[in-house]
């Protein structure tokens, strides 16, 4: 064991995702691998003066709610494989009903959280790594707590056509001989219906010309800056087939391509737009953090206005707009340039990032009253926030909680605002 093994037993389970305990020196440290009641022996991956981050290398007295993961490498992508399934949705609502009751929220009665029937083989995105050695060039994914990656043939949260084309590109570069170092990750999407697109991240800003695997609809093959470590493009150096995929939400066709934002998990999210279809029967609605469109183009019914500041992905709301039947502007903002689009005159819809509200949309938002507001979060934490601000002039009419990421610490809620009377 590591030298800076300590034993430890957790208190609770915090947004994020790991178990809290405390150090004998008093510190606080958060723990992966961690469940409530457990002593564990950890490794300290993080020490900082105020508080460390850890992960449970030995599970000394273990809770009945741990499960054996499915996958060695969980603690990279889904670190909750350790517990059962219901004991996951349990604990996501205390998570949800602490993080508001710190931040004085009235909830409504909130729900048992709601969960796709299916806890594997959901997702319809993935990111992978590579890792190159003498048999070849493989797939991978960063290790958590280090900076080494390891080998992988997929996931157990990715619908099988991610996996498979991801696989096959893998197969394609290394028959090409391409070097791992060169390159920085695929990310591979797919529909419904299985079909699946890539988009190929190298540090070189010219690359050698792959053929079109079978498994893939499409692939672009993007130059990205290397001194930076995200997959970001800086140049397209080429494209192959067609990279744009469809899917249906609420019998509407949305058209995305492999850049564009597009929800990870289909049938939740229909859960999800179905309870605001439900609440929000207006016709005229403006969506500030609209994507491709997939919620204002659902909801409305006569118009909607679109407020989104990526331009590709403007592009396919401009897109899906031509084909919804509605009236359609589409304003490529950010929300924080696009205040004038919030009135009192009709409901606002928000999704916004992990970052939530900017400030300056809350102020607009209190000073133009619209009569209802939809925030649906994939950051409670920032949710909250949000709307303690916002109850000065609204009221939660409805909240729901929604697990859109099984056997991960991600809790998405949605939230809908009537004006206090």
């Amino acid at each position: 064991m590591s030298e800076t093994l300590e034993q430890v037993t957790i208190q609770k389970l915090v947004h994020g995702g790991q178990g809290l305990a405390e150090l004998a020196d008093g510190r606080k440290v958060f723990v992966w691998n961690a469940l409530p009641g457990e002593t564990v022996g950890i490794r300290v991956i993080k020490n900082k003066r105020s508080y460390c981050e850890a992960i449970a290398e030995e599970i000394i007295t273990a809770s009945s709610e741990r499960a054996e993961p499915q996958e060695e490498n969980y603690l990279a992508t889904s670190p909750w494989q350790m517990m059962a399934y219901d004991a996951e949705n349990r604990y996501k609502k205390a998570i949800i009903t602490e993080l508001f009751e710190h931040e004085k929220v009235s909830l409504p009665s909130v729900s048992d959280v709601v969960a796709p029937a299916g806890e594997w083989h959901y997702r319809n995105k993935m990111e992978y790594s590579f890792w190159g050695d003498d048999d070849g060039l493989h797939l991978a994914l960063y290790r958590r707590g280090s900076h080494g990656k390891q080998i992988v043939t997929g996931s157990r949260l990715a619908l099988p056509a991610i996996d498979a084309a991801a696989n096959a590109v893998a197969a394609e570069l290394s028959r090409l001989g391409a070097r791992a170092g060169d390159l920085k990750t695929v990310i591979v999407r797919c529909n419904q219906k299985g079909e699946a697109v890539a988009a190929l991240f190298t540090k070189l800003d010219g690359f050698k010309k792959l053929e079109l695997p079978s498994e893939l609809k499409g692939l672009r093959v993007y130059h990205s800056n290397p001194k930076s470590p995200a997959s970001v493009p800086t140049k397209l150096l080429y494209e192959l087939g067609d990279v744009t995929l469809q899917d249906e939400l609420l019998g509407q066709v949305f058209t995305y391509d492999a850049d564009s934002f597009f929800q990870v998990g289909i049938p939740i999210f229909e859960k999800a737009l179905g309870r605001i279809k439900e609440h929000i029967t207006e016709p005229t609605i403006t969506d500030m953090y609209a994507g491709v469109g997939s919620i204002g183009l659902s909801i409305a019914s006569q118009h909607v206005d679109l407020i989104e500041l990526d331009p590709a992905t403007a592009a396919m709301a401009r897109l899906n707009a031509e084909n919804s039947g509605l009236s359609v502007t589409v304003i490529e903002a950010s929300s924080e340039k696009a205040l004038d689009m919030i009135t009192g005159e009709q409901p606002v819809i928000f999704d916004p990032p992990r970052a939530g509200l900017h400030d300056k949309v809350v102020d607009r938002v209190l000073e133009t009253l619209p009569p209802k507001v939809v925030y649906l979060s994939c950051n409670p934490a920032t949710q909250a926030r949000d709307l303690a601000k916002l109850q000065e002039k609204y009221e939660i009419k409805f909240f729901e909680i929604y697990n859109f990421f099984p056997h991960t610490p991600h809790i998405e809620t949605l939230a809908i605002l009537g004006l206090k009377r």
